[in-house]
């Protein structure tokens, strides 16, 4: 159908095209007549918006118009996000060109919606008119231009460009097969390495081959970089970081200001934490203390947690008689325990829990994560889920972002607004409930430990200081965040990223490789985010500090309890604190909830708190020794 609407599409996108997609996707010829059914129906939704049809739209008012306006747009929105969420869906846990072709086409569909020059258009007109707008109307234009900014079809061969360079890195990335020796390895396998062995040279061999992916990765990366940059410009950002920060209405230099003071004001407890940290881990290895931690002594392949260091906190071996199932199990009545209602049937039915089977071909993406992929009422979760405690408190983290998506599915939240307070809040949530998780008395409760279990509160508090949180902020809030600022807001050169990369790992984090690491490699892109969801590890950084501020509260308000030593299990009055906010998706500025919720600004007050007994230790056990590596 020809367009005479300057700046929208010319045409909706051809039958063909759709054809592909269902192929790509593995959909049957019924879901593919669906597919270019919704397709076709979602562009003439873009072009009823802008063709007014009677004197009665002219003649709306600001706010009635925006009303028929968001009608349309949350419903085309809800529709491209559930076709593209299910292509992805595909593409990330069966690894195929046909699924990489399919997540493509509904890129490309998403983008045609959400990025229509004209949705973009009446959006700014609107706004225009904010002060005569009620705020959850504003906030719903304001996510309708971010929502477009990902894919602006003001130059929609840029867009092309970088969906289908998305594709390409996902597909690498999920695809690539790590060796060892010569032989294949799994993540899974090198992660079990570098909690279990104590010899260096099979330690650095192993940590050396979890960074073969960098290679593979930096063209696409490098490609990415360039075209996120121009789709964030099209819409007015001066780079992506800049339009990923724009989510918090803050400017890249106010959250690059935030990630600072967070790490001074959190220094002098890192500084004791490292130093005490060197001299185990040179005690534990025979070898000379440094002054850098050479980052295959620790267990995690980007020091970004020193688990594993604590012996009398480690919980592995009150897992061996249980299933991985029975991880999941568990998490779940976590949150029934507290009034939630249980997880849909669709869960366990569509899901991706487990690893793939030794010997079995498909490849799938091994970044544990939740999908809300209709907006609705189907909530999936891809993990590799194994009897660890690790992936008890990733399990009951991951679930934390699920009934999140069940609490706002209401209809006072629109479409639009579906998502957290803040970027941060669905990622503290998560954080907050894997930190309940780790409290000794709810591993009582729930039979992971024996009644009569006895722990040592100080082991337990470096334990959770070291495994999620302290070493956690120096790398998201200092190397991750600065480095793809760095990348995205200042155009650094290719031939300077790795290089970057690890002055920021030794003058933040404390660490250095374990030899030379050149510009062949790419160190920062084989952690999956970089690759996949850039410019956002600052809100896990957020997330840490807001998890610790929620917990803080609860503890000490609602259940009266010690914060190092609480019990969540089976207390509604803490689920109905939870639900309190999780019901309000993004209607509200985060702001305000987080006042609302604790009485105070985001701050770093709590996490000092939590772990002051632990800071009067450390200064106890380091008196004499070198603090900190300057």
């Amino acid at each position: 159908m020809p367009n005479k609407e300057p700046g929208v599409t010319n045409a909706a996108p051809a039958a063909n095209e759709f054809d592909a997609f269902a192929v790509g996707a593995g959909l049957t010829m019924l879901d593919s007549m669906k597919f270019r059914t919704f397709a076709c129906w979602a562009f003439v939704l873009a072009l009823a918006i802008f063709i007014p049809s009677h004197s009665a739209i002219a003649a709306a008012t600001p706010q009635e118009e925006a009303d028929i306006f968001l009608s349309v747009v949350n419903a085309g929105y809800q529709g491209v996000y559930r076709v593209e969420n299910e292509a992805q869906w595909l593409a990330l846990t069966d690894v195929s060109p046909e699924h990489d072709a399919g997540a493509e086409v509904a890129g490309k569909a998403r983008a045609s919606f959400n990025g229509n020059p004209a949705v973009i258009t009446r959006a700014k007109k609107l706004l225009e008119h904010r002060t005569k707008l009620n705020q959850l109307t504003v906030r719903q234009l304001e996510q309708s231009l971010l929502n477009a900014a990902e894919g602006p079809m003001s130059n929609p061969e840029l867009v092309a460009m970088r969906i289908a360079a998305e594709t390409k890195q996902s597909s690498t990335l999920n695809g690539f097969e790590f060796q060892m020796k010569g032989k294949p390895i799994s993540v899974n396998a090198i992660d079990d390495l570098l909690q279990t062995s104590t010899n260096l040279t099979e330690r650095r061999a192993v940590w050396e081959a979890s960074k073969e992916s960098g290679p593979a990765l930096k063209p696409g990366l490098v490609k990415l970089r360039d075209l996120r940059n121009g789709c964030a410009r099209e819409l007015g950002y001066s780079d992506y970081f800049a339009l990923q920060v724009a989510a918090y209405q803050m400017t890249s230099d106010a959250m690059l200001k935030m990630q600072d003071d967070f790490m001074r004001e959190l220094r002098p407890l890192y500084l004791q934490l490292h130093t005490w940290v060197r001299y185990e881990l040179a005690k534990k290895y025979g070898q000379p203390v440094p002054k850098l931690i050479p980052a295959h002594w620790i267990n995690n392949r980007w020091s970004q947690q020193w688990d594993g260091i604590v012996e009398a906190a480690k919980l592995d071996s009150y897992f061996t008689n249980r299933s991985a199932e029975s991880i999941v199990k568990t998490a779940e009545q976590f949150y029934t325990g507290l009034g939630f209602s249980p997880l849909p049937d669709s869960f366990w039915q569509k899901s991706d829990l487990y690893p793939v089977k030794l010997g079995d071909k498909r490849k799938k993406n091994t970044h544990a994560s939740c999908w809300h992929v209709d907006l609705d009422r189907d909530i999936r979760s891809l993990m590799s889920v194994e009897p660890n405690s690790e992936w008890f408190f990733t399990t009951h983290h991951e679930l934390g972002h699920g009934y999140y998506f069940m609490s706002y599915t209401r209809p006072e939240v629109p479409y639009l607004l579906r998502t957290g307070a803040n970027p941060a809040f669905h990622e503290g949530t998560g954080e907050l409930i894997a930190l309940a998780a780790s409290q000794v008395p709810y591993l009582k409760s729930v039979k992971v430990l024996p009644a009569d279990f006895e722990p040592d509160a100080t082991a337990f508090l470096l334990s959770d200081s070291l495994s999620r949180s302290l070493p956690f902020i120096f790398w998201s809030s200092g190397t991750m965040t600065h480095w793809e600022a760095d990348v995205y807001g200042k155009n650094l050169p290719p031939d300077q990223w790795n290089t970057r990369w690890w002055e920021y790992v030794r003058n933040l984090q404390g660490v250095e490789p374990p030899t030379s690491r050149g510009e062949e490699f790419c160190d920062a892109a084989t952690k999956t985010h970089i690759n996949d969801n850039p410019c956002y590890y600052y809100s896990y950084a957020i997330a840490t500090v807001l998890k610790f501020q929620l917990h803080d509260h609860i503890a000490r308000k609602i259940l009266h309890q010690p914060p190092q030593q609480c019990n969540y299990a089976n207390n509604k009055a803490v689920g109905d604190f939870l639900r309190s906010y999780l019901v309000k998706g993004a209607t509200e500025d985060w702001r305000k909830v987080l006042r609302d919720l604790t009485g105070e600004d985001l701050s770093t007050r709590a996490m000092v708190e939590y772990f002051k007994p632990l800071m009067t230790w450390l200064q106890d056990q380091n008196k004499g020794r070198t603090i900190g590596w300057d």
